[in-house]
């Protein structure tokens, strides 16, 4: 198998006495070519971090050696001045090549590298925000907090475990809130519960998830997970497909906006093609869902039960100029619906808040019309599903894992034409 980039080795050795030292390990094994080492040593090549040969150039199709690959990853351990996510992978090689780094005089010990098998990352984040329709005169607001645990477990060199488990309680009740008593827009649940839990193995630019994941378009209109099976392959152009069964039970997003019969679950599957290729990153996707009384709003407030499939086309595209400016936005119909059947949104953003570094932030612009037909479970928090209008927002690292994020929206109702007014704030702290 071809290897790019990963023969990004420096032809001096890190340590000089490394080569009386060969007797603990092997250290002319290959590298398997699937390994996912090579993904890892291609990103940190990417940004800078492993150079190449004396010459500046990178040497591809050659065989790498476990010995070899300890080389570079000892002198990646030397640098200091590495982002946060590249250290992270760092680790994670060190802890895979830790008998060859020994070898070459960096030790790694043997409780470190069990204890990246499995690894911990989450959240605390507090929301507050208020829906304000300004014709009624009426509003809602609530505050909540949620806690959030995503473990990931490497079964082997392709495949690891991945999980979400979440936690929230109603502050303005300090307790559940499952009958939406108080912020009549959300259900508020103390359990933890089971977000998403999934196996993913990696085999090159074939990838395949089995589980309750996120599925394609998560970033827009889809944003929830489902229980099922999802293959991708490609490199700069992929193809992605899955297939599964999709929760409308009453306390998912779905049914907590619309009223889907009486099936808890519908039938789903999705299939895309992505483009990616430096600057900009594209897409085509469908999905199609499947329930016995897939009912849908229409603008006079009337409910119709003769439709048992949604039919829903996106595209979508994200165009960066430089480290500070970019575009983004998709349009999407449900071709099945015959009323509030389309969504789209555009957006313009500014720099950005970056969780590891204090100090940065990001400013944003977009206009966004969302029918609730297509728009079924929407990411966006100020411009709601079956809403209409402008958003503006800003984010903020006022310290090293903390991230503040204010948002406004102004616009109209789909249905009723009522002008409304939303505000959103949240904390997030990240560990």
């Amino acid at each position: 198998m071809k290897k790019t980039l990963v023969s990004a080795l420096t032809t001096a050795l890190v340590v000089g006495a490394a080569s009386t030292t060969f007797a603990a390990a092997n250290p002319f094994s290959d590298v398997p070519a699937d390994h996912w080492a090579y993904d890892a040593v291609s990103q940190l090549a990417a940004d800078g971090v492993i150079e190449g040969y004396g010459d500046t150039t990178f040497r591809g199709n050659q065989n790498i050696t476990r010995y070899e690959m300890a080389q570079m990853i000892a002198k990646a351990m030397a640098k200091t001045d590495v982002s946060a996510a590249d250290k992270a992978l760092i680790d994670k090689l060190a802890a895979e090549f830790s008998d060859e780094l020994n070898n070459l005089g960096v030790r790694v010990s043997n409780l470190e590298r069990n204890a990246d098998m499995v690894k911990w990352n989450g959240k605390a984040e507090y929301t507050y925000y208020s829906h304000r329709n300004k014709d009624k005169n009426t509003k809602t607001n609530d505050d909540q907090l949620l806690f959030r645990l995503e473990p990931s477990a490497e079964v082997n060199s392709h495949w690891h475990v991945n999980a979400r488990l979440d936690a929230s309680t109603d502050l303005a009740k300090d307790s559940a809130d499952v009958n939406r008593e108080h912020g009549k827009d959300s259900i508020q649940d103390t359990d933890v519960t089971l977000k998403r839990v999934w196996a993913q193995g990696n085999y090159g630019n074939f990838q395949v998830k089995l589980g309750k994941f996120a599925q394609i378009d998560n970033d827009s209109i889809f944003d929830t997970s489902f229980s099922g099976a999802e293959v991708q392959f490609g490199n700069k152009v992929t193809f992605t497909a899955g297939a599964g069964r999709q929760n409308m039970d009453k306390d998912s997003d779905f049914t907590q906006k619309f009223t889907v019969g009486n099936e808890k679950t519908a039938n789903y599957q999705y299939a895309g093609l992505g483009y990616a290729d430096g600057k900009f990153v594209g897409g085509v996707d469908y999905h199609h869902l499947n329930a016995d009384s897939f009912q849908y709003a229409k603008e006079d407030g009337t409910k119709q039960a003769n439709e048992d499939n949604a039919n829903i086309w996106l595209a979508k595209a994200a165009y960066r100029f430089d480290k500070t400016n970019a575009l983004n936005g998709f349009y999407a119909n449900n071709t099945s619906a015959d009323e509030l059947d389309k969504a789209w949104s555009a957006q313009y953003s500014y720099k950005g808040a970056e969780a590891q570094n204090k100090g940065t932030w990001g400013a944003w612009a977009a206009y966004r019309y969302l029918g609730q037909n297509t728009d079924l479970f929407s990411t966006f928090d100020v411009i709601l599903a079956g809403q209409k209008g402008w958003e503006v927002g800003a984010n903020y690292a006022p310290f090293k894992n903390i991230v503040a994020t204010l948002r406004y929206g102004n616009g109209k109702d789909l249905a009723t034409d009522n002008d409304i007014e939303n505000l959103f704030g949240r904390v997030e702290v990240f560990f």
